[in-house]
């Protein structure tokens, strides 16, 4: 478990200089911040949060939100603080979130679900911090068939692709949390495919 949550520690640290200059980051992450609904949302938590893209296009959008962004790459977060200062930013495992029930009204998560080692989890937590009424927006990558059969980047950790590449499987994942899909759309951006989806607590 420690050397899972190490080895990405320590590859998100490498990228967390050069990680903004993505534009299809940057792009993905305004892309989240249209397709959330933001009525009615005053406490909002990025899990795996990184350089804060999301919050960055969330606050643009409604500068009255209370942000907060989790992380393991402290190199991550570092980028963070520094275009983020009203942000609380916390380095800590995306599978035992370190706030107390009931405190958020939209949990966002981009790109980063189908890293954790124990997704079930991690989807359980964001049921226990979401607030009555609240809910969660993912985006994950769809169709990655160069991933899947090895001719993809190779990565010093397991990347769970496949178990959330398609509304149905995501579906399937998030169930067993007490998480239902609600609504979803797929966004491209040159090779990549994304799939985003709006989850609320069933």
């Amino acid at each position: 478990m420690m050397e899972h949550l190490d080895a990405i520690r320590l590859r998100f640290d490498q990228r967390s200089a050069e990680y903004d200059r993505s534009s299809m980051h940057t792009a993905l992450a305004e892309r989240v911040a249209a397709f959330a609904e933001l009525g009615g949302i005053h406490d909002v938590l990025d899990v795996a949060t990184g350089t804060g893209l999301v919050l960055r296009a969330l606050y643009s959008r409604l500068p009255s939100l209370r942000l907060t962004g989790l992380d393991l790459s402290p190199g991550m977060l570092a980028v963070a603080r520094a275009v983020l200062p009203s942000a609380e930013l916390i380095e800590a495992d995306a599978t035992v979130l370190p706030f107390p029930d009931a405190s958020a009204d939209l949990v966002t998560c981009v790109t980063g679900l189908y890293l954790f080692s124990r997704p079930g989890a991690a989807l359980a937590e964001w049921v226990r911090v979401l607030r009555p009424g609240g809910r969660a927006v993912t985006a994950t990558f769809a169709a990655m068939d160069a991933w899947k059969h090895g001719g993809g980047c190779r990565q010093p950790f397991p990347i769970h692709h496949d178990l959330f590449d398609s509304p149905e499987r995501l579906a399937e994942m998030a169930g067993p949390s007490g998480l239902a899909v609600d609504r979803f759309e797929f966004w491209e951006s040159g090779e990549d495919r994304v799939l985003l989806a709006e989850l609320s607590v069933c």
